[in-house]
Protein backbone atom coordinates (compact mmCIF):
# COMPACT_ATOMS: atom_id res chain seq x y z
CA UNK A 1 0.00 0.00 0.00
CA UNK A 2 1.32 3.44 -0.89
CA UNK A 3 2.01 5.83 1.99
CA UNK A 4 -0.27 8.81 2.51
CA UNK A 5 2.58 11.10 1.42
CA UNK A 6 3.07 9.10 -1.78
CA UNK A 7 -0.62 9.38 -2.56
CA UNK A 8 -0.56 13.14 -1.96
CA UNK A 9 2.54 13.43 -4.14
CA UNK A 10 0.88 11.58 -7.00
CA UNK A 11 -2.32 13.61 -6.69
CA UNK A 12 -0.55 16.95 -6.67
CA UNK A 13 1.83 15.91 -9.41
CA UNK A 14 -1.22 15.21 -11.54
CA UNK A 15 -2.11 18.89 -11.21
CA UNK A 16 1.11 19.88 -12.97
CA UNK A 17 0.61 20.96 -16.55
CA UNK A 18 0.14 17.61 -18.27
CA UNK A 19 2.16 18.56 -21.31
CA UNK A 20 5.23 19.09 -19.13
CA UNK A 21 4.76 16.44 -16.46
CA UNK A 22 7.10 13.96 -18.13
CA UNK A 23 10.00 16.36 -17.63
CA UNK A 24 9.73 16.27 -13.85
CA UNK A 25 11.86 13.28 -12.93
CA UNK A 26 12.41 14.63 -9.42
CA UNK A 27 9.24 15.82 -7.70
CA UNK A 28 7.99 15.55 -4.13
CA UNK A 29 5.38 17.00 -1.80
CA UNK A 30 6.75 18.45 1.44
CA UNK A 31 4.53 17.57 4.40
CA UNK A 32 0.97 18.01 3.07
CA UNK A 33 1.76 20.75 0.57
CA UNK A 34 1.34 23.62 3.04
CA UNK A 35 -1.59 25.33 4.73
CA UNK A 36 -2.14 28.02 2.10
CA UNK A 37 -4.83 28.03 -0.60
CA UNK A 38 -2.49 26.49 -3.22
CA UNK A 39 -1.06 23.08 -2.35
CA UNK A 40 2.65 23.18 -3.13
CA UNK A 41 5.11 20.78 -4.72
CA UNK A 42 8.90 20.68 -4.71
CA UNK A 43 10.62 19.81 -7.96
CA UNK A 44 13.80 20.02 -9.97
CA UNK A 45 13.57 21.97 -13.21
CA UNK A 46 15.78 20.57 -16.00
CA UNK A 47 16.41 24.10 -17.26
CA UNK A 48 17.96 25.29 -13.98
CA UNK A 49 20.89 23.29 -12.68
CA UNK A 50 21.60 23.11 -8.93
CA UNK A 51 18.37 24.75 -7.85
CA UNK A 52 15.12 23.56 -6.28
CA UNK A 53 11.68 24.94 -7.12
CA UNK A 54 8.75 25.04 -4.69
CA UNK A 55 5.50 26.32 -6.12
CA UNK A 56 1.76 25.66 -6.37
CA UNK A 57 1.11 22.31 -7.99
CA UNK A 58 -1.67 23.75 -10.12
CA UNK A 59 -0.49 26.68 -12.24
CA UNK A 60 -3.83 27.20 -13.98
CA UNK A 61 -4.97 30.01 -11.62
CA UNK A 62 -1.92 32.08 -12.58
CA UNK A 63 -1.50 34.18 -15.72
CA UNK A 64 -0.30 37.59 -16.88
CA UNK A 65 -3.11 39.25 -14.90
CA UNK A 66 -2.50 37.14 -11.78
CA UNK A 67 1.18 36.16 -11.78
CA UNK A 68 3.13 34.38 -9.04
CA UNK A 69 5.45 36.63 -7.04
CA UNK A 70 8.95 35.23 -6.65
CA UNK A 71 11.15 34.36 -3.67
CA UNK A 72 14.79 33.49 -4.41
CA UNK A 73 16.35 31.72 -1.41
CA UNK A 74 19.87 30.97 -0.12
CA UNK A 75 20.57 28.25 2.44
CA UNK A 76 22.28 28.19 5.81
CA UNK A 77 25.92 27.08 6.06
CA UNK A 78 26.31 27.83 2.31
CA UNK A 79 24.80 24.37 1.77
CA UNK A 80 24.04 23.59 -1.87
CA UNK A 81 20.61 22.17 -1.05
CA UNK A 82 17.62 23.64 0.83
CA UNK A 83 17.08 20.44 2.86
CA UNK A 84 16.92 22.31 6.19
CA UNK A 85 14.34 24.79 4.96
CA UNK A 86 11.84 22.86 2.85
CA UNK A 87 8.96 22.93 5.38
CA UNK A 88 9.34 26.71 5.61
CA UNK A 89 9.67 27.22 1.85
CA UNK A 90 6.82 24.88 0.95
CA UNK A 91 4.54 26.76 3.33
CA UNK A 92 5.42 30.07 1.65
CA UNK A 93 4.83 28.56 -1.80
CA UNK A 94 1.37 27.34 -0.74
CA UNK A 95 0.32 30.95 -0.24
CA UNK A 96 0.82 31.74 -3.90
CA UNK A 97 4.55 32.21 -4.51
CA UNK A 98 7.19 30.47 -6.56
CA UNK A 99 10.35 29.81 -4.55
CA UNK A 100 13.65 29.37 -6.38
CA UNK A 101 16.00 27.90 -3.79
CA UNK A 102 19.72 27.53 -4.25
CA UNK A 103 20.96 23.95 -4.50
CA UNK A 104 20.00 20.40 -5.35
CA UNK A 105 16.58 19.02 -4.50
CA UNK A 106 16.55 17.10 -1.17
CA UNK A 107 14.33 14.12 -2.02
CA UNK A 108 13.33 11.72 0.76
CA UNK A 109 14.99 13.85 3.41
CA UNK A 110 18.48 13.42 2.00
CA UNK A 111 21.17 15.86 3.15
CA UNK A 112 23.52 17.29 0.54
CA UNK A 113 27.20 17.08 1.44
CA UNK A 114 28.90 18.47 -1.67
CA UNK A 115 30.64 21.78 -2.38
CA UNK A 116 29.26 25.02 -0.98
CA UNK A 117 26.74 27.21 -2.75
CA UNK A 118 27.64 30.65 -4.07
CA UNK A 119 26.09 34.10 -4.22
CA UNK A 120 26.02 33.80 -8.00
CA UNK A 121 23.45 31.01 -7.81
CA UNK A 122 20.88 33.50 -6.52
CA UNK A 123 21.45 35.64 -9.60
CA UNK A 124 21.11 32.53 -11.77
CA UNK A 125 17.73 31.94 -10.14
CA UNK A 126 16.54 35.47 -10.90
CA UNK A 127 17.78 35.21 -14.50
CA UNK A 128 15.88 31.92 -14.89
CA UNK A 129 12.64 33.50 -13.70
CA UNK A 130 12.84 36.12 -16.44
CA UNK A 131 13.82 33.54 -19.05
CA UNK A 132 10.98 31.06 -18.46
CA UNK A 133 8.40 33.80 -18.05
CA UNK A 134 9.10 34.87 -21.63
CA UNK A 135 9.38 31.37 -23.08
CA UNK A 136 6.13 30.18 -24.78
CA UNK A 137 7.28 26.57 -24.41
CA UNK A 138 7.60 26.87 -20.62
CA UNK A 139 4.84 26.00 -18.13
CA UNK A 140 5.71 29.31 -16.47
CA UNK A 141 5.06 31.42 -19.57
CA UNK A 142 3.56 34.75 -18.44
CA UNK A 143 2.77 33.26 -15.01
CA UNK A 144 5.62 34.79 -12.97
CA UNK A 145 5.60 38.30 -11.54
CA UNK A 146 8.99 39.63 -12.56
CA UNK A 147 8.13 43.01 -11.02
CA UNK A 148 7.78 41.46 -7.59
CA UNK A 149 10.89 39.48 -6.67
CA UNK A 150 12.23 39.08 -3.16
CA UNK A 151 15.67 37.80 -2.25
CA UNK A 152 16.22 36.05 1.06
CA UNK A 153 18.39 33.56 2.87
CA UNK A 154 19.33 32.08 6.23
CA UNK A 155 22.76 32.52 7.87
CA UNK A 156 25.23 32.18 4.96
CA UNK A 157 22.25 32.56 2.63
CA UNK A 158 21.51 35.88 4.29
CA UNK A 159 25.07 37.00 3.57
CA UNK A 160 24.61 35.89 -0.03
CA UNK A 161 21.43 37.97 -0.14
CA UNK A 162 23.25 41.03 1.15
CA UNK A 163 26.01 40.33 -1.36
CA UNK A 164 23.36 40.64 -4.10
CA UNK A 165 21.19 43.35 -2.53
CA UNK A 166 22.03 45.94 -5.18
CA UNK A 167 20.30 43.97 -7.98
CA UNK A 168 17.77 46.41 -9.49
CA UNK A 169 15.24 43.65 -10.14
CA UNK A 170 14.52 43.21 -6.43
CA UNK A 171 11.39 44.50 -4.70
CA UNK A 172 12.24 43.38 -1.15
CA UNK A 173 14.83 41.39 0.80
CA UNK A 174 14.72 39.24 3.92
CA UNK A 175 17.77 38.42 6.06
CA UNK A 176 17.18 35.40 8.29
CA UNK A 177 19.44 34.54 11.25
CA UNK A 178 22.17 36.57 9.62
CA UNK A 179 23.93 39.89 9.32
CA UNK A 180 27.18 41.29 8.02
CA UNK A 181 30.11 40.44 10.26
CA UNK A 182 31.49 43.16 12.49
CA UNK A 183 34.46 40.85 13.09
CA UNK A 184 35.28 38.87 9.91
CA UNK A 185 37.62 36.56 11.83
CA UNK A 186 34.60 34.77 13.30
CA UNK A 187 33.14 33.83 9.89
CA UNK A 188 33.03 30.34 8.44
CA UNK A 189 35.41 29.94 5.46
CA UNK A 190 33.68 30.33 2.12
CA UNK A 191 31.02 32.76 3.28
CA UNK A 192 30.68 36.03 1.35
CA UNK A 193 32.13 38.83 3.43
CA UNK A 194 30.90 42.24 2.30
CA UNK A 195 31.89 45.19 4.47
CA UNK A 196 29.20 47.00 6.44
CA UNK A 197 29.22 49.71 3.75
CA UNK A 198 27.38 47.18 1.56
CA UNK A 199 24.22 48.02 3.52
CA UNK A 200 24.09 51.36 1.69
CA UNK A 201 23.41 49.43 -1.54
CA UNK A 202 20.12 48.07 -0.20
CA UNK A 203 17.42 49.82 -2.23
CA UNK A 204 14.33 47.91 -1.09
CA UNK A 205 12.49 47.35 2.20
CA UNK A 206 14.38 44.83 4.33
CA UNK A 207 13.33 42.55 7.17
CA UNK A 208 15.73 40.87 9.58
CA UNK A 209 14.22 37.65 10.95
CA UNK A 210 16.31 36.65 13.96
CA UNK A 211 16.29 34.12 16.78
CA UNK A 212 16.77 36.52 19.68
CA UNK A 213 19.90 37.13 21.75
CA UNK A 214 20.76 33.40 21.74
CA UNK A 215 21.09 33.51 17.95
CA UNK A 216 24.78 33.65 17.06
CA UNK A 217 23.84 36.07 14.26
CA UNK A 218 21.78 38.34 16.55
CA UNK A 219 24.50 40.92 17.20
CA UNK A 220 25.48 41.14 13.52
CA UNK A 221 21.86 41.33 12.36
CA UNK A 222 20.81 43.99 14.86
CA UNK A 223 23.96 45.98 14.11
CA UNK A 224 22.92 45.94 10.44
CA UNK A 225 19.41 47.06 11.37
CA UNK A 226 20.73 49.90 13.51
CA UNK A 227 22.91 51.14 10.63
CA UNK A 228 20.13 51.10 8.00
CA UNK A 229 18.37 54.45 7.83
CA UNK A 230 17.72 54.99 4.12
CA UNK A 231 15.08 52.31 3.41
CA UNK A 232 12.18 50.79 5.40
CA UNK A 233 13.64 48.25 7.82
CA UNK A 234 12.05 45.78 10.21
CA UNK A 235 13.68 43.48 12.77
CA UNK A 236 11.62 40.59 14.11
CA UNK A 237 13.03 38.45 16.93
CA UNK A 238 11.70 35.15 18.25
CA UNK A 239 13.71 33.47 21.05
CA UNK A 240 14.65 30.18 19.41
CA UNK A 241 18.32 30.73 18.63
CA UNK A 242 20.12 30.37 15.33
CA UNK A 243 18.17 27.36 14.06
CA UNK A 244 14.90 29.25 13.76
CA UNK A 245 11.70 27.27 13.27
CA UNK A 246 12.29 26.22 9.65
CA UNK A 247 12.06 22.47 10.32
CA UNK A 248 8.93 22.70 12.46
CA UNK A 249 5.61 21.69 10.87
CA UNK A 250 4.86 24.18 8.08
CA UNK A 251 7.95 26.17 9.05
CA UNK A 252 6.62 27.26 12.44
CA UNK A 253 6.44 30.89 13.52
CA UNK A 254 9.19 32.00 11.15
CA UNK A 255 7.02 30.98 8.18
CA UNK A 256 4.08 33.01 9.53
CA UNK A 257 6.10 36.21 9.70
CA UNK A 258 8.04 35.60 6.48
CA UNK A 259 4.86 34.88 4.53
CA UNK A 260 3.22 38.03 5.87
CA UNK A 261 6.27 40.10 4.86
CA UNK A 262 6.18 38.70 1.34
CA UNK A 263 2.42 39.09 0.99
CA UNK A 264 2.71 42.71 2.05
CA UNK A 265 5.79 43.61 0.03
CA UNK A 266 5.08 41.62 -3.15
CA UNK A 267 1.26 41.53 -3.19
CA UNK A 268 0.35 44.70 -1.31
CA UNK A 269 -1.91 42.73 1.03
CA UNK A 270 -3.19 45.16 3.73
CA UNK A 271 -4.00 42.35 6.18
CA UNK A 272 -0.42 41.14 5.95
CA UNK A 273 0.77 44.73 6.26
CA UNK A 274 -0.93 45.01 9.63
CA UNK A 275 1.73 42.61 10.95
CA UNK A 276 4.27 45.39 10.47
CA UNK A 277 2.30 48.63 10.77
CA UNK A 278 1.08 50.36 13.91
CA UNK A 279 2.34 50.49 17.46
CA UNK A 280 2.27 47.79 18.61
CA UNK A 281 2.42 46.09 15.23
CA UNK A 282 0.97 42.63 14.66
CA UNK A 283 4.34 40.91 15.03
CA UNK A 284 4.87 42.41 18.48
CA UNK A 285 1.44 41.19 19.55
CA UNK A 286 2.30 37.55 18.81
CA UNK A 287 3.46 35.56 21.80
CA UNK A 288 7.25 35.56 22.18
CA UNK A 289 8.00 38.04 19.40
CA UNK A 290 9.69 41.43 19.68
CA UNK A 291 9.84 43.96 16.87
CA UNK A 292 11.85 47.04 15.89
CA UNK A 293 11.27 49.14 12.79
CA UNK A 294 12.33 52.22 10.88
CA UNK A 295 10.70 54.23 8.06
CA UNK A 296 7.66 51.93 8.00
CA UNK A 297 4.75 53.77 9.73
Amino acid sequence: MKSIKAIITLALAALCSCAFAQNYVKLEVVEDGGTGPYKAIMLEEPSLEAHTILRPADLKPFNADNPLPVLVWGNGACTNSPWEHINFLSEIASHGFIVVATGFIPLNGERYRGPQSTSEQQIEGIDWVFKVNEDPSSPYYQKLDTKNIALAGMSCGGLQTLDNCQDPRLKAIMICNSGLFSDPSTAVPGMPMPAKEKLLQIHTPVMYLLGGPEDIAYANGMDDFNRINHVPAFAANYPVGHGGTYAQPHGGEFAVIATAWLEWQLKGDPKAGAMFLGNPCGVAQREGWTADKKNID
